[in-house]
């Protein structure tokens, strides 16, 4: 058997206040869908009311959100740049280039998203830092230092 594709699910607190955030690191809005069914071009809501479930898509790739249900918050606040001790979801993106990660750094700075770690460069030629979530989970952004994806 082969795996074609992994598609995360983060549990949030709220559906439209992540499409948000991840639109404003340059995500794309997928779906969106609440008891009444999916809703029309990804809303944030229809006349049944808020969505509870919706995708965030950059390129290829896409992550599930679900209002209270399908995993954990994060609640543990990093102590120290790069503290494993948290809890919530982590996950990796990887971009082209170290220097696409100092850009997203940069506008994650710019539109006050908590940045948990600055970017480094890493021992094993990895350039990253960490973005954490309004609900506790943390995300890796990361490229091989020499380029390569």
């Amino acid at each position: 058997m082969l795996i074609h594709k992994i598609t995360p699910i983060l549990r949030v607190t709220s559906v439209p206040k992540s499409f948000a955030w991840f639109e404003s690191l340059g995500w794309k809005r997928g779906f969106s869908w609440n008891d009444g069914g999916m809703i029309p071009d990804g809303a944030d809501r229809n006349a049944v009311g808020e969505a509870g479930f919706g995708s965030v898509c950059s390129g290829v790739v896409e992550i599930f959100l679900c209002h209270g249900g399908q995993g954990s918050l994060g609640t543990i606040r990093p102590k120290f740049p790069g503290d494993d001790a948290t809890d919530g979801v982590w996950m990796s993106w990887w971009l082209g280039s170290p220097a696409e990660v100092d850009a997203l750094h940069a506008l994650a700075v710019s539109k006050s998203i908590d940045v948990s770690m600055p970017p480094r460069t890493e021992p094993w030629g990895v350039r990253e830092f960490h973005l954490r979530h309004p609900d506790g989970h943390t995300f890796r952004v990361s490229a091989h230092a020499g380029g390569r994806a």
